[in-house]
């Protein structure tokens, strides 16, 4: 792709082609060395914290001025010296570390702490890598669909996408699916999927892998996602009973008041479901939290919102506010999500999420009441 980000895409394509490799290798694992976050947002697994490492320092030896921010720090490494050996030896024996992969390894654990550790930040202005090293750990936990996001953010504005879906199929799309993916689909070919955008030069998607090996797709010609078409039916793509700070009845009640299928597409991972938008096999998307005081967390969107945008795709919160980037490392600034083909085809979604609201007597989700 011929456009002013060409060096950073190419460099963050080469690196997430290892770390999907990476997170291939780990996947059959049945122990993957999984923790609980202090925070109670989940686990956290070899493949999160060697994935991290891997992306941060290859990106901090091509680009030394930028910032980073992951989900992952390294205090659970750093109190237990197996886990961490564990994940050092991944990082070594799973990662082509070659001059002509881009990618730079850490000089020891200690350094890849380090390396983790130096995603702590909350993103402000300038360059802001973002990075999900596993989005969907719980899925990734039962071999199940998940994702690696990585995002430049330049002023608070989207700049540049790559995306490896390991477990979904590139031909996964198109405008006349029938048929809704869950997380337990998973592509047969093994081929897996890559997708990328450049704010202004659309989205794009290749084979990840050569077939069933880790080999991988180098050679692939990219295919750049069809615009979303305003006529089409809306198809949604959501979560169902597997987050607790989801309203699952709100989810269903707008549903059936714009005349879909619920659940439809239905993961967990957020970063696939904006693939799954970007690629047709889904167009709508709506978001509500059980309190107004939730909120999402940057790297569950940052870049693969992009993906959808480049597509026609429009995105706000449940407010109809623009995602605001540089709120921190939570979007504190936002209020749920709501995602449509059009501007049209948003308003009319963003119009039965407040109509649903009032009739449920949930005032206490609406902006001003």
């Amino acid at each position: 792709m011929d456009c002013p980000y060409r060096r950073e895409l190419e460099v963050a394509l080469r690196v997430i082609e290892q770390a999907a490799r990476l997170s291939q290798t780990v996947l059959p694992d049945t122990d993957k060395g999984a923790v609980e976050k202090e925070d109670n947002l989940g686990p956290v697994t070899i493949g999160d914290f060697a994935i991290q490492a891997l992306l941060t320092s290859s990106l901090h030896a091509a680009f030394p001025g930028d910032m980073f921010v992951g989900e992952e720090d390294a205090s659970a490494l750093r109190a237990d010296a197996v886990l961490c050996d564990r994940v050092w030896t991944t990082l070594c024996q799973t990662v082509d570390a070659s001059s002509s992969t881009g990618c730079v390894l850490p000089t020891s654990s200690s350094d890849m702490c380090e390396a983790i550790d130096r995603c702590k930040n909350a993103p402000g202005p300038g360059r802001v890598w973002v990075f999900d090293p596993i989005d969907g750990t719980k899925t990734f936990l039962r071999r199940e669909m998940y994702a690696i996001n990585v995002a430049l953010v330049v002023d608070g504005q989207q700049t540049l996408s790559v995306v490896a879906c390991p477990l979904l199929s590139p031909d996964d799309g198109g405008k006349n699916v029938e048929s809704y993916l869950s997380n337990g689909s998973v592509d047969p070919t093994g081929r897996g999927s890559l997708y990328f955008a450049v704010k202004g030069y659309g989205a794009h998607v290749r084979p990840l892998f050569e077939g069933k090996g880790l080999g991988i797709a180098i050679g692939a010609t990219p295919r750049r996602l069809s615009p979303a078409v305003a006529s089409q039916p809306f198809r949604p793509v959501t979560c169902f009973r597997l987050q607790e700070s989801a309203l699952d009845d709100i989810h269903r009640g707008i549903a059936e008041r714009l005349g879909v299928v619920f659940p439809g597409n239905d993961l967990l991972g957020w970063v696939p479901r904006w693939v799954l938008l970007a690629t047709g096999h889904a167009n709508t998307t709506v978001w509500v939290y059980r309190q107004r005081g939730r909120h999402a967390k940057i790297w569950d969107h940052a870049g693969a919102m992009l993906l959808f945008e480049e597509t026609g795709g429009v995105v706000t919160d449940v407010d109809g506010r623009p995602i605001d980037l540089l709120a921190g490392r939570t979007l504190s600034k936002n209020f749920g999500f709501v995602a449509a083909p059009t501007p049209e085809s948003h308003a009319l979604v963003l119009q039965a999420v407040h109509d649903v609201l009032r009739a449920k007597g949930r005032l206490d989700l609406l902006e001003g009441n």
